[in-house]
């Protein structure tokens, strides 16, 4: 049997009724009680938030810790709020990139308290995946298993809140066991890097989004930019010229990162004319990574280097799955 560590951050899993509303008051041991037993498991109290203030001082906390429970255990789920969670999942995938456990983040849509909540199968469902899977970070939510640098949050209430973008799922947790949906990968060495640089904007465009907002960021002490523009990565040329603003950034050694707002499929600028001057002014393609991918991303990109060309090249390779180099463009 496998040994493995439960790591509690708080979440709507870990909330209790207060005067104010729901707050994140219980731990690991608490969350515990509600699941089957029959695993060894031994469990951390990290802190008691609300996934809305997690911020990348708790990303570095999450790794730290990840990385100490790592050291006597096969497996490590981390309960965490939903709200964050595709972010934290995200940048937990290239802190610790090619970790050799698996490290599974769950939450639930409703307090675990609650009679019907769905806490309770999601924690049971990660400690079996944890159990399964090979090295890597994933969420484990609803019957679904995910690739943590995949998923995205699209739902506010339903139960199956999250979705694997532009990559198969994992697997499934069904009848108490975990089935495989995708051979496992080959794992390279690990490799822990958890300094980042959390001075990145994330702009979403708008019709008649103004340049000079675009170009403001500069002063707002930002060193790194993620658009998301619209459909394949298309920007105003006509009227306001976004391209002309991106540029300015770039020219002032800030990255700009373009995404699109669309879930599904790669983004590139270089299919229509609106667009076809971003590559030129060197604006970095997402290609299919999703939005929280890219931001967390540049942020521990922008913690190895802030040479450009460094930036561009390290913003292009794949580290665990978060990019197809094929639609890098």
């Amino acid at each position: 049997m496998k040994k493995l560590h439960i790591i509690a951050t708080g979440g709507t899993i870990a909330c209790v009724p207060s005067p104010n509303g729901l707050v994140p008051g219980l731990g690991a041991k608490e969350l515990l009680e509600y699941v089957p037993g029959g695993h060894k498991i031994e469990y951390t109290d990290l802190f008691h938030m609300d996934s809305s203030n997690i911020q990348p001082e708790e990303w570095q906390q999450m790794a730290k810790a990840v990385i100490k429970a790592r050291e006597s255990c096969s497996g490590i789920v981390i309960t965490h709020g939903t709200d964050t969670m595709a972010y934290t999942a995200s940048m937990l995938s290239f802190m610790l990139r090619d970790i050799d456990i698996p490290v599974v983040l769950t939450g639930s849509q409703y307090p675990i308290v609650r009679p019907d909540s769905d806490g309770r199968k999601n924690l049971h469902n990660a400690i079996i995946a944890a159990s399964e899977l090979t090295g890597g970070v994933y969420i484990a939510f609803g019957d679904a298993v995910i690739k943590g640098c995949r998923a995205v949050k699209t739902r506010t209430t339903s139960l199956n809140a999250f979705e694997s973008i532009n990559y198969p799922y994992i697997g499934a947790v069904a009848n108490g066991g975990f089935i495989s949906f995708v051979r496992p990968e080959p794992r390279k060495e690990f490799s822990c890097f958890i300094d980042i640089d959390p001075r990145v904007a994330l702009i979403k465009l708008i019709p008649g989004t103004s340049p000079a907002f675009l170009e403001s960021v500069a002063s707002c002490g930002i060193k790194g930019v993620v658009v998301e523009a619209f459909g394949l990565g298309g920007v105003h040329n006509f009227r306001r010229d976004h391209a002309m603003s991106l540029k300015k950034l770039i020219d002032e050694d800030i990255p700009v990162v373009l995404t699109s707002q669309c879930l599904y499929e790669a983004s590139s600028p270089d299919i229509y004319e609106v667009s076809h001057t971003l590559r030129d002014s060197g604006v970095i393609s997402a290609a299919d990574m999703t939005t929280e991918a890219a931001v967390t991303k540049l942020m521990w990109v922008l913690g190895h280097t802030h040479d450009m060309d460094k930036v561009r090249q390290m913003m292009a390779r794949d580290y665990c799955g978060e990019i197809n180099p094929d639609r890098v463009m």
